[in-house]
Order: structure tokens, then C-alpha cells, then sequence
């Protein structure tokens, strides 16, 4: 893992690593239209004045309405064709090209399962709702627990701020409790919280550790082609829809890693200790050691990750192993930067546009 200073401490500049060139927060630039700016024009007016109102109708009405799995598939698909979604490149671990539907069901998500997403787009969650059906959860960065969230919500998070915690009135559960109350579907979890470009993997929230440990995990990466669909910055609404809709065609290329299992719940581990419950402990530590541990944190200085988060080595291990999947799946690398030096990024590029 790259490991980086706080955004505090650097500019725009310094967000990227010294020979690495991965820079997560950075918006992908959009090819320049140039004389072809009229054929655009045309595909974003004709497009927007069809998808506007299908989507509309779709979280409206058809959402809530008992048409069964199928037919909200079938408007999802309808909503993700408008665009120029049409060509996805899917490609399973283990499994050859063309022969999906000849190999094993197990190698791809199934109802009582949890998909570990990458998070680049508000287009993750609506493909992932036309093909799985699935339940949709926010992740937080200190926090084992998750919310449960609609589709839009979903969609819409990857347009807003990052959140370094639940909102207040937030109902929080395990995923072991909300996979108990839906056997019949499968959990999608963002565990890096907030979007980037598509350039890197952040750290994980410890969302993925209250799975319980006969629940396969499955990493999951999706790719844009062209990539200026990402939405790394929030509140780019006008800058999506333009990109997504004024262009001839998209592709998604889809990657699914071989299952994982959370082995540091299994009976055999140790249960975890959290840093308040380490800090409560005055054997541990005392008054003296809580304030050389926040002095670290503001100055950035290099302390050992599993003392900082209270994880477990093998709970830690558990999160790497699903995090470096994506990164081999998305042919990406991970990085040290997080939510905190995300919104410190947010705020230095709006003082910059000003």
C-alpha cells in the first residue's frame, strides 16, 4: 500500500506520489467534442428527454410497485440502454470466456452472498441492480456497521460528499443481521465509502468484518470505457449526465474474484477489540499514551495500522486480501489516502475553481 501524509499537510500537487501517478480524486478529462460538438448536442437532448422520464417512473412508481425481480430488471436494463450502455465485458476467475453459463453458479454472486464493490460511479450500483437484484448498504470509515440503503440512495451517494460518519437518525446492523433477515438476496457493500476515479483503491471501512464467516464475499471491479463517467468529485450532477449521455457508446468491464469468507469471525478467533475498548483499559494505556496517540494522528507520523484501528492481524488480513482483489481486478494500485483527505481535497479543488 502506498502510504501518504494527511491531505493537511500537502497541496493539489503533492496528492500524488512520487513516481506512482496515482491520483484518485482527480475528475477523468472529457475528449474534447471539437467539430463533432453538434452530433453530441443531439445525443444528450434526445437521450436526457427519454431517460429523464423513464428513471423518473421507474423510482416513482415501478419501485414500489409488486412487478417481481424481472420486470424492474427489465426497466434497469431499458435505463442503462438509453445511454449507450451496451457492451459489458464480464469476466469470472477460473472460468473461460463464453462458457459462464456452462460453469459453476458459485463462482458469481448468489442470494446469501456480499459483493465487495470498487466505487466510481452512480452507474455501479444501477448495473449491479439489473444483474443481482441486490440489497444496497453505506459503509462508514470507523464504524462495523452498516446502513441499509434504496437503489437511489445508493446512486446518489456516489454524487454527494464523503461521510466520516452515519447521519444521525441512521438505523445501523451488522451484515451478519441484514443477511439473516434477507437470505433470499445478496449485499452490496462499498468498502472504500467514497468514490475516486477509478485509480486506486482506498482503504477499507471495517463494514466487511461483521460478515458472518460462511458468507462468501466476492470482489467485484467495474471499469468505464470512456472513464469520464467516473464521479470523483461530489455534486458534478450536469458534468455526469453530459458524459454519460452525449457519447455514442459505453463499456463496463466487469471482473469478479474467486469468493473470500471473513475467517477472523470463524469461533476459532479471538474476538476484536475496538480502540475505544483499548483505550478504556488502563493497563493498556492511560491518559498520557490517548494523548501521544492523537498528536501522531495530527502530525501524520507513521504508527502501526492495527494499533490505530483496532483490528485484529487477522481481521486486518481479512481486508487486504479483499482489497488487493480489486486492485489486481481493476489493474490498479492502493493507496493511503481516505475519506478525511478526500473532503480535504474536495476543498482545495473548490478554492481552486474560484
Amino acid at each position: 500500500m502506498l502510504n501518504l501524509p494527511p491531505f493537511a499537510h500537502c497541496n493539489l500537487l503533492t496528492l500524488r506520489p512520487s513516481g506512482s501517478g496515482v491520483a484518485p480524486f482527480f475528475p477523468v478529462p472529457t475528449t474534447p467534442a471539437g467539430t463533432h460538438l453538434p452530433f453530441h448536442l443531439f445525443l444528450f437532448c434526445t437521450r436526457t428527454t427519454l431517460l429523464i422520464p423513464i428513471a423518473l417512473a421507474y423510482f416513482l412508481v415501478f419501485s414500489w410497485l409488486p412487478i417481481g425481480s424481472l420486470g424492474k430488471k427489465a426497466v434497469l436494463w431499458l435505463i442503462l440502454g438509453i445511454p449507450g450502455i451496451w457492451w459489458i465485458d464480464i469476466q469470472v476467475d477460473g472460468v473461460k470466456r463464453g462458457s459462464l453459463a456452462k460453469q459453476h453458479s458459485s463462482r458469481v454472486p448468489q442470494p446469501g452472498s456480499i459483493i465487495a464493490s470498487s466505487f466510481t460511479s452512480p452507474i455501479d450500483a444501477l448495473y449491479l441492480a439489473a444483474i443481482f437484484d441486490p440489497i444496497f448498504t453505506a459503509s462508514f470509515p470507523n464504524t462495523r456497521k452498516v446502513q441499509r440503503i434504496s437503489l437511489l440512495d445508493a446512486m446518489l451517494g456516489a454524487l454527494l460528499p464523503p461521510q466520516t460518519s452515519p447521519p444521525p437518525n441512521a438505523q445501523l446492523l451488522d451484515l451478519s443481521s441484514l443477511l439473516a433477515q434477507n437470505p433470499d438476496r445478496c449485499v452490496v457493500v462499498f468498502p472504500e465509502t467514497t468514490t475516486t476515479n477509478g485509480r486506486g483503491i482506498l482503504p477499507f471501512s471495517p463494514s466487511l468484518l461483521s460478515a458472518p464467516p460462511k458468507a462468501k464475499i466476492f470482489p467485484v471491479s467495474l471499469r468505464y470505457t470512456p472513464a469520464d463517467i467516473t464521479t470523483p468529485l461530489p455534486h458534478t450532477y450536469f458534468s455526469f449526465l453530459w458524459n454519460l449521455c452525449s457519447k455514442p457508446t459505453h463499456c463496463i468491464r466487469v471482473r469478479i474474484a474467486e469468493c473470500t469468507y471473513n475467517v477472523s469471525a470463524s469461533p476459532s478467533s479471538p474476538p476484536h477489540r475496538t480502540l475505544e475498548s483499548v483505550r478504556r483499559n488502563s493497563y493498556e494505556t492511560n491518559f498520557l499514551d490517548v494523548l501521544a496517540e492523537q498528536d501522531l494522528q495530527r502530525t501524520g507520523a507513521d504508527v502501526d495500522a492495527d494499533e490505530m484501528d483496532g483490528l485484529e492481524a487477522e481481521e486486518r488480513k481479512v481486508l487486504d486480501r479483499i482489497a488487493e482483489a480489486l486492485a489486481r481486478l481493476g489493474r490498479v494500485k492502493r493507496v493511503g489516502l481516505g475519506v478525511d483527505e478526500k473532503i480535504g481535497f474536495v476543498r482545495a479543488w473548490t478554492r481552486k475553481k474560484r
